[in-house]
């Protein structure tokens, strides 16, 4: 989908992310594909070749992107279940499984970046459009996996201790978020009072989470998107 999108100009900018052109989503998600792929191999957790050598070097990005999502399918596919490497969020599923859901939401959010470079706008999440299975599992990993770990205070947290649920409109999933002075904790279902709520699609809420919409709709008495406008991912 990633490579299907990149139809703008290599020097097309990127409305969901302003640093970048479309030529460096490119080289950027050819290095992701190549660095997850060694780990899922034992080869070592360093990238195998830089983004800016990619850049330099690389004269057709698309093809090598190919090349690269197929390298990584192939060493995820042929990878034991009882795989031993390197993972990196909390409450991660074991190697395996963790490499594909990592991927598939790494490629598909850099993939909606690369349809807002060929639109020159936010995409719409019906533009975009993802499953509902797909969007879920990455609220899911955002919520329980990168927005939690190694803080020892959310950055969510504001001076005041609250809650607030994400609840998609078509999907079985939903879930409750606890901000404190402490880790941001993050259950499955309904738990307890809220002070607000995150609604719309999965797609939307999915999208609009990750800073790639804003088709949320926000109720109660905080105000939950514009703190989450401020949190970075990282590695």
């Amino acid at each position: 989908m990633l490579a299907e999108h990149a139809r703008s100009g290599p020097d097309a900018g990127v409305p969901t992310c302003p640093a970048w052109t479309a030529d460096k989503l490119l080289a950027h998600q050819a290095m992701v594909h190549r660095w997850a792929a060694a780990n899922v191999r034992g080869e070592g957790s360093r990238p195998p070749i830089t983004q800016t050598r990619i850049l330099a070097e690389v004269p057709d990005l698309r093809g090598y992107l190919r090349e690269g999502a197929e390298a990584l399918v192939s060493a995820i596919t042929g990878a034991d279940d009882d795989l031993r490497a390197m993972t990196f969020l909390d409450d991660a599923p074991p190697p395996r499984r963790f490499w594909a859901r990592r991927q598939a939401h790494e490629t598909t959010i850099h993939a909606v970046d690369a349809l807002a470079a060929a639109l020159g706008r936010v995409p719409t999440a019906a533009e975009a459009g993802l499953p509902v299975e797909l969007a879920a599992d990455g609220i899911d990993e955002l919520l329980r996996g990168f927005v939690p770990r190694g803080t020892k205070t959310s950055p969510l947290y504001g001076g005041e201790m609250f809650a607030f649920a994400v609840r998609p409109s078509d999907a079985v999933a939903n879930w409750t978020v606890r901000v404190g002075d402490g880790p941001l904790v993050t259950t499955r279902g309904a738990a307890g009072e809220v002070d607000a709520e995150l609604t719309g699609t999965a797609a939307q809420l999915y999208l609009g989470l990750w800073n790639r919409g804003a088709e949320i709709v926000e109720s109660g008495e905080r105000e939950i998107l514009r703190r989450f406008a401020d949190v970075r991912v990282r590695w």
